[in-house]
């Protein structure tokens, strides 16, 4: 069954125009009258619904019965990334969405290549949004995951965002096994730089922050890879033998 992102309140027998952009989307598919959807508004859970009118710019639903189905992680992981560039930011977004990060801050480092700030940062923001909601929809999750708005990552460590246990990626020597360190309950803050990685100021800096570092084991992996293989170890329960920070270039 099709399922939609719909950002406003529902209740089991409510009859209601879909919002703008989720009636685009039935209306995409070219769903008639009579169809059924399942609907999710981020607050838990998902309602099963029927079709019942659908215009040329407007979808009119009835809701029906509420499930209290859940698909988050067993781990609350917040994801801070040096932001990598080009559309691998996108492919970041959409992927640890999948895999269950619970938030995600984009972050501007020394070595960050995207530089954005004011309209263009808030047009990219609620473009990952965006993202973060189809990808929602696509894997079965009913909780999108906040995406932060950009900061740098002074900003973000003086702000003391993290929550829970922190973990830095890092090659730095002494840097421990990831599941040497990471603890087996609670929540999570990920720290991960972007292309070329963090550099060692920053790492000190976050040290100094509360934060320990962590490997993948020997083999480097991308910018956009390397968060996503510790999402998928400590949500999925996979293992890897690879390192934690990104080759340089493209």
């Amino acid at each position: 069954m099709p399922r939609f992102h719909c950002p406003v309140a529902l209740a089991s027998g409510d009859v209601l125009e879909l919002p703008a952009g989720t009636a685009r989307h039935v209306q995409v598919l070219r769903m008639q009258p009579g169809g059924l959807i399942t609907l999710f508004n981020g607050q838990g859970g998902e309602f099963d619904a029927v079709i019942e009118q659908m215009g040329r710019s407007d979808v009119r639903v009835r809701v029906g019965v509420h499930r209290a189905v859940e698909r988050e992680a067993q781990r609350e992981i917040h994801l801070a990334a040096g932001m990598p560039a080009n559309e691998r930011m996108d492919w970041l977004v959409e992927k640890a969405t999948e895999l269950g990060a619970a938030s995600i801050q984009p972050l501007m480092t020394e070595r960050t290549v995207l530089r954005i700030k004011g309209e263009r940062a808030d047009k990219k923001l609620a473009h990952w949004q965006a993202i973060a909601v189809a990808a929602s929809e696509q894997c079965g999750r009913n909780r999108v995951p906040v995406i932060h708005e950009v900061l740098t990552l002074s900003q973000w460590t003086a702000a003391g965002s993290a929550q829970g246990q922190r973990l830095l990626l890092s090659l730095a020597e002494g840097s421990r096994p990831l599941l040497q360190v990471a603890q087996q309950q609670g929540v999570i803050t990920l720290l991960s730089g972007p292309e070329g990685g963090l550099s060692a100021a920053e790492e000190a800096a976050a040290v100094a922050a509360g934060f320990a570092p962590v490997s993948l084991g020997q083999r480097i992996l991308r910018a956009e890879t390397a968060p996503l293989a510790v999402l998928a170890a400590l949500t999925v329960g996979l293992s890897f033998n690879a390192q934690a920070c990104d080759l340089a270039g493209p």
